[in-house]
């Protein structure tokens, strides 16, 4: 189960990770916390005034075509978009955002879709959300939430449902500048113009701000090798069409170049109560043999 935010985040964190198992026999749900109504519409070709007027409706059109693309099941849990304050300082967030819900009232219904689907592994964001968004962070929350509690029968008696553990919990490692510096170096070694440039510029005040905040890089425990599902991903990342531009820096990279430099998808495994030896190449470590044993 990868526990996302809006919809758009399961394709652009561990998509091809999520492709590659679904196609190897395993059931995966994406859990989308809120319909991402306050989205900015981030493509030129889709900013048109009859598209923000039904943004909620479009929206859940495009994560219906990206889980068929995936081949992923998917809920929506029913709670508002916040949207991401800017300004300084930044404006309260609006009355009812799923920021601003109480734990206990926001971590029921992913409780009780945990005993439904009873999965052994659960994806999610670290304690910063990945980025300050409001509902990222809140998102953690929740999904520990329901990690720790799902399985205690006196917790969440009113969510209903049998009790269900998870065996793991991973956060995405998804943009990290390793990464970067590995496609870079490949893109130059082959005599290609980098379009990485602007992102290194931007690293140095990305790191001083997240070491203020006291944040500090995830320990990549778990690689998964997605490189033959990157096509699938960026399919299901181009039906969003009101949030990906399809010209924009998520394509930027040459596909085989992505495949020889970085051929993973990342993680940090954040708990687990089955024995596994580090580092991981399959989220499922441990869960096998201890499902079939």
């Amino acid at each position: 189960m990868a526990v996302h935010a809006h919809p758009d985040d399961e394709s652009s964190k561990g998509a091809a990770t999520m492709a590659r198992y679904v196609r190897e026999g395993a059931e995966v749900l994406v859990a989308t916390l809120t319909g991402g109504e306050r989205g900015s519409i981030l493509n030129p070709a889709m900013d048109r005034p009859e598209v923000l007027a039904n943004l909620a409706a479009i929206r859940r059109d495009e994560m219906a075509r990206a889980r068929a693309i995936l081949g992923v099941e998917q809920r929506f849990l029913g709670f508002t978009d916040s949207g991401l304050p800017e300004g300084d300082p930044k404006p309260p967030l609006p009355e009812g955002s799923f920021a601003l819900v109480p734990l206990h009232e926001a971590a029921a219904p992913l409780v009780r879709l945990v005993r439904d689907f009873r999965p052994h592994v659960i994806l999610t964001y670290d304690e910063t959300g990945g980025y300050p968004h409001p509902d990222h962070i809140k998102t953690h929350q929740v999904a520990v939430e329901a990690f720790e509690a799902a399985a205690d029968p006196d917790q969440y008696r009113e969510a209903g449902g049998e009790p269900w553990q998870p065996l793991k919990m991973y956060y995405f490692v998804s943009f990290h500048q390793a990464k970067y510096v590995a496609l870079h170096e490949e893109i130059v070694r082959r005599g290609l113009e980098s379009p990485y440039a602007e992102i290194f510029a931007e690293w140095e005040e990305r790191s001083r701000k997240r070491l203020e905040r006291g944040d500090r890089p995830l320990e990549i425990t778990s690689r998964v090798n997605a490189a033959d599902y990157f096509g699938i991903r960026d399919d299901a990342l181009r039906a969003h069409e009101t949030q990906i531009d399809p010209n924009s820096s998520w394509f930027a990279c040459p596909r085989d170049v992505e495949r020889m430099a970085w051929p993973t998808e990342d993680y940090h495994l954040a708990r687990s109560l089955v024995d596994t030896e580090l580092p991981e190449d399959d989220l499922f470590a441990g869960v096998r043999e201890s499902v079939t044993l």
